[in-house]
């Protein structure tokens, strides 16, 4: 057996059986939030649209990929390139934006030669940790939507 489809396979069971406990906490905050401070809809509607903001900035085309070589490993542009198969002006623009927003960082090491590397912040190491479970739980459920057509 394939040991990369068993990894995969140990690591989706192991972030199901913790997003379910996780996702029982946050409606349980939610509701005691709701409750005891009495947010109206109007107030919820204003924090999503600042969240959804966030979201799809970091759900554009080639940011979480970013994001994910760089969780593994710090690197180069060029690895990074040849790692993902994306074309300079894209990445370079991609690593521009992701700096600016804090979720990375560029390091400059003295040369001869001198090279550039890239590295997440706490943030950006944060937003990879966060978004692992979002992404198997929404491919959970595109599975079983699958299986019910």
């Amino acid at each position: 057996m394939n040991s990369k489809v068993t990894l995969s396979n140990e690591l989706r069971k192991l972030v199901e059986s913790r997003m379910e406990h996780t996702l029982e906490g946050i409606e349980d905050t939610l509701q005691h939030i709701l409750e005891d401070q009495e947010i109206n809809v109007g107030d919820l509607k204003e924090d999503i649209q600042s969240l959804e903001e966030s979201f799809n900035r970091l759900f554009q085309k080639w940011n979480l990929e970013i994001l994910y070589t760089l969780f593994l490993r710090n690197t180069n542009f060029g690895e990074i390139k040849k790692i993902l198969g994306v074309n300079s002006r894209t990445l370079s623009d991609k690593l521009k934006m992701l700096k600016r927003y804090g979720y990375i960082e560029r390091t400059i090491e003295t040369g001869p030669p001198l090279r550039v590397k890239y590295g997440l912040t706490t943030g950006g190491k944060n937003i990879v940790l966060l978004a692992l479970p979002l992404l198997y739980y929404s491919s959970s459920l595109n599975s079983l939507n699958d299986v019910e057509t």
